[in-house]
């Protein structure tokens, strides 16, 4: 696995036109219905827990100053009652952005990591311990199950469920469930663009951790994704999260490059 010194920079083993087409894939599905475009940034207004629906990505120079932007995109968050939140990425425009948020006082979070798998193999399923089954998930069911297993409040669940249905990219969800009390164990989804494929919502049971289940997720996941025609793949994982990291190296990701948040 490949970790990269800081997140700014790109991982010279992948081609950058690739990561760029994953950067747009990220974007595409993560778009809420309440975003609006203002200078060369493209700011988001979700009311839902994920960050890249409810943040600024500055993915044009523009030809506001960055004082400017920040005032008036500071009002538009105010109004809609959300904090100020900044996302950068190695294609964050200006490439200065960052550092001069970090001297307005802006502090950082959320250091993720882009994990890539170029080329998408045939993936061996791993079979489901007994007692469990698979279920086909629609986007409500799936922001639901994820919401409950993670404990978020129902408007986090329900912004969840309407950014999906109005995504410009098609979703697919599995869960695991429970024979015997019909109980969603794990979950996730993938997002698929053109020949690209991303991987979403994963979560486990933390009562049920340890015993493969995301290993038996991710690659029924994958392996769909590839006989529907995907040819790489893509994820995004916060930097300290080492076991799920090293699953999805053990699966043939490695970091393409990092991103993370800066806010007051």
């Amino acid at each position: 696995m490949t970790f990269l010194a800081g997140n700014a920079g790109l991982n010279p083993a992948f081609d950058r036109k690739l990561l760029l087409r994953i950067e747009d894939a990220g974007l595409n599905a993560s778009a809420p219905p309440q975003q609006l475009w203002m200078d060369g940034w493209l700011l988001r207004l979700s009311p839902g827990k994920a960050k890249r629906a409810r943040c600024v990505n500055a993915v044009a120079r523009g030809r506001l100053s960055v004082a400017h932007k920040l005032a008036r995109a500071r009002a538009v968050y105010e109004a809609a009652r959300l904090p100020l939140v900044v996302r950068i990425t190695p294609f964050t425009r200006p490439a200065t952005l960052d550092g001069q948020l970090d001297a307005l006082g802006f502090a950082t979070t959320d250091d993720t990591r882009v994990m890539v798998l170029p080329s998408l193999p045939s993936i061996e399923t791993t079979p489901l311990p007994r007692g469990l089954a698979w279920q086909r998930l629609g986007h409500a069911a799936l922001a639901n199950a994820v919401g409950a297993l993670r404990d978020s409040p129902l408007a986090q669940r329900q912004a969840h469920a309407e950014r999906l249905a109005a995504a410009p990219v098609p979703f697919g969800a599995l869960a695991i469930r429970r024979r015997s009390d019909g109980a969603i164990v794990a979950c996730g989804q993938i997002a698929r663009e053109s020949d690209l494929v991303g991987l979403y919502d994963v979560f486990v049971d933390p009562a049920l951790r340890g015993q493969g289940l995301a290993r038996c997720l991710c690659s029924r996941l994958l392996a769909d994704a590839r006989n529907g025609g995907a040819a790489a793949a893509y994820l995004q994982c916060e930097a300290d999260n080492v076991p799920a990291r090293a699953l999805y190296a053990q699966l043939g990701f490695a970091d393409g490059y990092g991103y993370h948040y800066r806010l007051r």
